[in-house]
Order: structure tokens, then sequence, then C-alpha cells
């Protein structure tokens, strides 16, 4: 395997397992040993591409930045859908996700910064948003940055009732009724009619994306007890 794959490799390997451990103990009470025993590779692997727990702790809060380009629609109002609906499906096949998810809003966390998804994702919906408002899609009244951030806390909300009631099973339907209600606050009626908003739009979006699920036996492979530890060249 060439050393920059197999670094790559590595460097997810650590990723998925600090997820595991976020997500089970918490920030404050996961530690690096426990990271490094759940990988399976040495100290020295996981100090070659992280500084500290808590630049571990910021690749997996990475882990929910957007990774597919959603296809470019006429309509940037499908695009904000298209996006939110996307992240929901992300949330429900990809561990990293959920667990970066879970980590943001880990209230133990005091000395990690969680803001950096909130403002990006924030920052993405609110250009989009821009951009409709730009094409005469939404209503008079509307404030792109003032409804993008209140998109992304709204979704915060739902994915953390998914995950309390249904282990996320349902977060695609939550996130389909979510945006029936505040949509029409914001969007002309005329453009809204013309918009899927369905419960499956983001499994569908994945697919054009040409998005590819995460492997679960990869995920066992690198969660393993008992293989050799990975050497600090990745």
């Amino acid at each position: 395997m060439p050393k920059q794959d197999r670094a790559i490799r590595t460097r997810r390997m650590i990723l998925l397992a600090a997820a595991k451990v976020f997500e089970e103990r918490g920030y404050e009470a996961a530690t690096i040993s426990e990271i490094l025993k759940t990988a399976g590779v040495t100290k020295g692997a996981l100090y070659f591409h992280f500084q500290s727990k808590e630049d571990v702790a910021q690749g997996v809060l990475h882990g929910q930045d957007l990774q597919l380009a959603v296809p470019e629609r006429s309509c940037k109002t499908q695009e904000v859908v298209d996006t939110v609906a996307l992240q929901a499906y992300r949330m429900q096949i990809d561990p990293m996700v959920r667990a970066g998810a879970r980590l943001s809003l880990d209230q133990q966390a005091t000395d990690l910064d969680r803001s950096g998804p909130f403002l990006r994702w924030s920052e993405v919906i609110g250009e989009l948003l821009e951009q409709g408002r730009e094409r005469g899609e939404l209503l008079s009244h509307v404030v792109p940055a003032q409804t993008a951030g209140f998109l992304v806390a709204a979704f915060a909300g739902v994915q953390s009732m998914s995950q309390v009631v249904s282990n996320y099973r349902d977060l695609d339907q939550r996130i389909s009724v979510m945006l029936r209600h505040v949509l029409p606050s914001v969007v002309l009626p005329s453009v809204l009619t013309a918009v899927d908003l369905s419960a499956g739009r983001g499994a569908a979006v994945f697919a054009e994306a040409g998005g590819t699920p995460p492997e679960e036996e990869q995920e066992q492979e690198h969660a393993a007890p008992g293989r050799a530890p990975v050497a600090a060249t990745g």
C-alpha cells in the first residue's frame, strides 16, 4: 500500500475509533489510551496525525462537513432543501457524522470549541439563501443569515430528538416535517410548490452526487481488538 494511502487509512481509523469513544464516554471522560486501544494503533501513529485529544475531537467534528457537492439547481430553495436533506441522510448512514453531531451538543465539553460545525453550516445555508433572495425566491422580510442560523439550530434540535427516540431512523421524516413548517414563512408560495420536500430526498441526492455508503465491515476491522499496532509512519 502506498505510504500516502496508508497514512489516510490510519487517520481515518483513528477518527472512527475516537468517534466511538467520544459517543460512548463523552469528550471529558474519553482518554487517548481508550482511543489508541479502540483504533489498534501506537501512540506514535496517533501523534503523527494529531497533536492532542482536542485535535482528534476537532477531526471528528469536521466529519459533519459537506463531503459531497450537492448538484446545482435552477431553484436555490431546492438546493437548500437538498443540502439539509443530504446531511440528515448522512447522519443516518455514517457513524462519523453522528458522532460529530453528538460531540457538537456535548454540554460537558466546556474546554472544546464546538462552534465550528454550527458556523460552517450557517455559512453554507446562508449563501444559498442569499442566492435565492437574488433570484426572487424569498419573501421580502427574510434576512438570509438569520434564517440560516435558525435552520441550523432547528436541525440540531430535530436530530437530537430523533437520536433519542429512534436512533436516527426517523430523521429523514422529521427533517421533512421541519422544512414543511419553516419554509412557507421564508419562500414564495409559487416557488415552494415546485420544491421536493419528501422524506426520501436525502437518499436521492446522495445517490445523484455519487455518494458511497461507509463500509460496515471496514469499520469493524478498524475497531477490532487484538490487531498489531500500526506504526507511527501511518
